[in-house]
């Protein structure tokens, strides 16, 4: 417990989203006093303890600030203060507001946080390379020089579909390099694909319910370091959705179909994956098309959006493909499968349960025609 730790904090810094937070009780003023009072406790909780700072905004992220940097010369310091937390003081708030400052008001970009945590995950592997692994990429990990490394995502902007693949390889990364992802909601829906990235990496997961005790959260839940984490009570997730993001059109789906070669995701029988371009039997897609109920026609049109009041309420996506008919197909095909009608189709999981979570089902659209796998070799 006594050994130091390393936290990488990445701030989400839309400032769209930050306008309609102000209006609910959370300007970001406020937001990071709170966040700077957390950080001072990491560094003064151990003299050893590392600390960076991210911040993603519309289009670009960028590192605020390194306990690496060197302390600049000319800052001003009050002779009360200590001249860690003012170094950090004075990086963060001025590089943020010169980036905030620097930004087009036209600027309808979303904000760059996949990118913010990709970052993130590259400096903690840079850190925790031993000296000869810096002459020698190849060299192992030398987990005495950065241990327990964890990424703290501080999160107001919605899910965005087309970040799920670059998430899950943020999740893949930091598996690999041990990093713990913890994820603070402070303002907006919860987003599923964090809630996946806190679950798979053994982290935590808050959605903010009182604003004002944003300081209180940050203290109690993610400044305990890993280590410590296994002896105290930390918050865990009720329930994790593991919904996912399908291939073809980037919509979450509640339930997809599965390519049998590469595992990707779509919303409909594909006779051809766009991703391994493996081909797929004829007759199995016949079947699994005629098990489809025909569309329900809606008072917006196809191709309209209808809003989601629980995971089981239907979606219409692009193209007017309604989320309960791709349910009530693969429950169709599954039940079929099932008696033995298609023998080249099983029922797979998109994800583990996880007590009262919600698990989306998929079903593998059968054995390839040609084995056309990426790497040339027979499946």
């Amino acid at each position: 417990m006594d050994a130091s730790s390393h936290l990488s904090v990445v701030l989400d810094l839309p400032p769209a989203q930050w306008h309609r937070a102000a209006h609910h009780g959370l300007p970001l003023s406020d937001f990071l006093s709170h966040v700077l009072v957390f950080l001072h406790a990491h560094i003064a909780a151990n003299a050893e303890n590392s600390l960076a700072v991210f911040g993603a905004f519309p289009g670009s992220s960028t590192l605020l600030y390194s306990s690496a940097d060197p302390v600049p010369e000319h800052l001003p310091i009050h002779p009360n203060s200590y001249p860690p937390f003012a170094a950090l003081d004075h990086a963060v708030n001025r590089r943020i507001h010169a980036h905030l400052d620097a930004l087009d008001d036209s600027s309808a970009d979303p904000s760059a946080l996949i990118a913010a945590i990709t970052k993130a995950l590259c400096y903690v592997n840079r850190l925790s390379l031993s000296p000869a692994a810096n002459t020698n990429p190849s060299a192992e990990r030398d987990p005495s020089v950065l241990p327990d490394p964890r990424l703290l995502v501080l999160s107001v902007s919605p899910d965005l579909a087309t970040s799920y693949i670059p998430i899950m390889n943020s999740v893949f990364s930091a598996q690999k390099l041990k990093v713990t992802i913890d994820v603070c909601q402070v303002f907006g829906p919860d987003t599923v694909f964090l809630q996946q990235a806190a679950h798979l990496t053994g982290g935590s997961y808050i959605h903010l319910e009182r604003r004002d005790a944003l300081l209180q959260y940050l203290i109690m839940a993610f400044l305990p370091s890993p280590a410590i984490r296994n002896v105290i009570a930390v918050p865990t997730q009720d329930k994790v959705d593991f919904r996912a993001a399908c291939f073809c059109h980037k919509n979450i789906v509640d339930v997809g179909f599965v390519c049998s070669v590469c595992l990707s995701i779509f919303c409909q029988p594909v006779p051809v994956c766009s991703t391994c371009r493996t081909k797929f039997p004829i007759k199995t897609l016949q079947r699994l098309n005629q098990s489809r109920p025909p569309l329900p026609s809606t008072p917006n049109g196809p191709g309209a959006t209808t809003p989601r009041s629980n995971p089981g309420t239907p979606r219409i996506g692009p193209g007017g493909t309604n989320g309960t008919a791709v349910a009530r197909s693969v429950s169709t095909s599954a039940t079929t499968a099932a008696s033995g009608e298609l023998p080249h189709s099983s029922t797979i999981g998109l994800g583990t349960p996880n007590g009262n979570g919600n698990v989306g089902r998929s079903l593998s659209m059968g054995t390839p025609v040609t084995n056309t796998s990426p790497n040339g070799t027979a499946r």
